[in-house]
C-alpha cells in the first residue's frame, strides 16, 4: 500500500505494508541510513526522527503513521548549504562522540528539547533526553546541549 509523507522536506512515497516500521522504510527504501537500529523496543532512542517536528522513536512507529506528515531525520537537520545546525556544531566542540553509533539520535532528541525549551536547564536536559549512551559520554551532551543553546 502507498504511503506518501515528506522526509527531509522533499515529498515521497513507497509503496510498502502500512505497518513496516519507519526506521525500516527510512533505511531500506529510501536509502536514509543515519538513523540507527539500536534496541527495536524504542528505549534506547539511535532510531529517534522527528515526525510534525515531535520526536519519535522510528524503529517502533509504523510507516502508517508518517502518512500525510514531514519527516526529518538526521540527515536533513542541518540548513541547506552546508552549514552545521548548532548542535552539530556543539558536538564538535565538546568532543561528544565516541564510538558514535547513538549519536544522530542524541541529536534529533536534542533538537526537539530545543525546540520546545530554548535554554534548558541540567535537569530539563536530564529529563528529556532519554536515549542511551553506551559509552557514557553523558557529561560532554549536556555540556554540548547548553552550548547549543546560547548561540
Amino acid at each position: 500500500m502507498a504511503q506518501v509523507f515528506q522526509v527531509n522536506g522533499r515529498p515521497v512515497q513507497v509503496d510498502v505494508d502500512p505497518h513496516k516500521p519507519l526506521l525500516w522504510v527510512l533505511r531500506e527504501d529510501l536509502g536514509l541510513t543515519g538513523s540507527k537500529f539500536g534496541c527495536g523496543a524504542g528505549l534506547c532512542g539511535a532510531c529517534a526522527v522527528h515526525i510534525d517536528g515531535a520526536v519519535a522513536r522510528s524503529c517502533m512507529t509504523p510507516v502508517q503513521l508518517a502518512a500525510g506528515k514531514s519527516v526529518t531525520t538526521i540527515e536533513g537537520l542541518a540548513p541547506p548549504g552546508g552549514a552545521l545546525h548548532p548542535l552539530q556544531a556543539a558536538w564538535i566542540a565538546e568532543q561528544v562522540p565516541q564510538c558514535g553509533y547513538c549519536q544522530s539520535g542524541m541529536l534529533m532528541a536534542a533538537a526537539a528539547l530545543l525546540k520546545q525549551t530554548p535554554r534548558p536547564t541540567e535537569a530539563d536536559i536530564q529529563a528529556k533526553i532519554t536515549n542511551i549512551c553506551r559509552c557514557g559520554t553523558y557529561p560532554r551532551i549536556r555540556r554540548a546541549i547548553l552550548r547549543a543553546s546560547r548561540t
